[in-house]
């Protein structure tokens, strides 16, 4: 399967007010792309427009909750309404809760899959008709947490682990249907972004997620590596791949982890009351940006996510690597 270059594109960006869905907006548009932009808060979404035309791009809005699906399907019409076709999907739209599963009431987890999980559906669900047309990118972002769950995040993580099967499943489908389209699911590491700012906690405290924390530009390298190059799954940060691994060959390792370091590495020891303006139920004004309050803390780089949006060098490296150690192998039995 071949996807267009980016510059031949128009992309749709769900959850684009903030965070990483703002940065891969203005990098598409950047790039050449037309953008359809979508989120809850029509505020965020202007100044991201007006935004990408100061900088020669060309972008349009449509407000959504993605929890709701005629609202996004209106995002599809909009993008086909604005610029007569749909290339790539790229659905980021995402809330979080921190709370012990005994805290939190039912409803509150319900809102965390209709729109964590549910969202992801509604896009996919939206798009497929206009993306079957002439092919495309259907392009998911989770989380480590679809991998492996953590205590105090059991709302998103079964939110992220549906998306995993969600994802899987369908991918299998348009495979055997012969429909041209690549579903990539990109799960990161912990990020830098305004979520954990707007997110509900009953921790009393602002909360966090595990360490390191890394810049939300490389999520958005692997999601721009993805609208071109047809993948099935990209782990964005070494330390969600050193968890993804160790769940693999020892999940009670990783429970007795947890159980010792859990709670407290979600403590950021600023205090959050429980009823401080979240984005749970609303959105949030006043974080109409890429980045959140842990700069100082801020991971720049991932070589690892580097290497894997840089296959033709992982290989190179893989290959130089296994040729000296052959190499040694050999000196060492003369």
């Amino acid at each position: 399967m071949r996807l267009k270059p980016i510059a031949q594109q128009v992309v749709v960006v769900c959850g684009a007010s903030s965070g990483i869905g703002r940065e891969a907006a203005l990098r598409f548009a950047e790039r050449g792309a037309q953008v359809v932009v979508a989120a809850r808060t029509a505020s965020a979404l202007e100044s991201l427009v007006d935004e990408i035309r100061e900088r020669g791009g060309s972008a349009v809005a449509q407000v959504a909750d993605v929890a709701v699906f005629e609202q996004v399907q209106l995002v599809a019409e909009r993008a086909i309404s604005a610029f007569g076709r749909l290339d790539t999907w790229v659905h980021l739209a995402g809330v979080g809760l921190f709370a012990t599963f005994e805290q939190l009431t039912m409803e509150e987890f319900q809102q965390v899959i209709n729109i964590n999980l549910m969202g992801q559906v509604h896009g996919a669900k939206a798009a497929l008709p206009y993306l079957k047309r002439d092919g495309g990118a259907l392009i998911h972002i989770s989380s480590m947490g679809a991998k492996r769950a953590i205590p105090l995040q059991t709302a998103y993580c079964a939110s992220k682990h549906g998306i995993q099967g969600f994802v899987e499943a369908m991918r299998v489908e348009f495979q055997h249907d012969r429909v041209p389209i690549s579903v990539t699911n990109i799960m990161p590491a912990t990020l830098n972004t305004p979520f954990f700012d707007k997110a509900r906690t009953k921790l009393g405290v602002k909360p966090v997620a595990p360490p390191p924390i890394y810049d939300p530009r490389i999520v958005v390298d692997a999601i721009i590596y993805a609208a071109e190059h047809p993948v099935r799954d990209l782990i964005v940060g070494g330390a969600a791949m050193g968890v993804i691994r160790t769940q693999t060959l020892s999940p009670r390792l990783l429970d007795a982890i947890l159980r010792w370091v859990g709670y407290e590495l979600h403590n950021t020891h600023v205090p959050k009351p429980e009823n401080v303006p979240n984005s749970l139920f609303a959105p949030v004004e006043g974080w109409a940006t890429v980045r959140g309050s842990f700069g100082e803390q801020t991971v720049a780089r991932s070589m690892y996510t580097w290497l894997e949006i840089h296959p033709a060098v992982k290989r190179a490296v893989g290959g130089t690597l296994f040729g000296a150690l052959a190499l040694a192998t050999m000196r060492k039995k003369r």
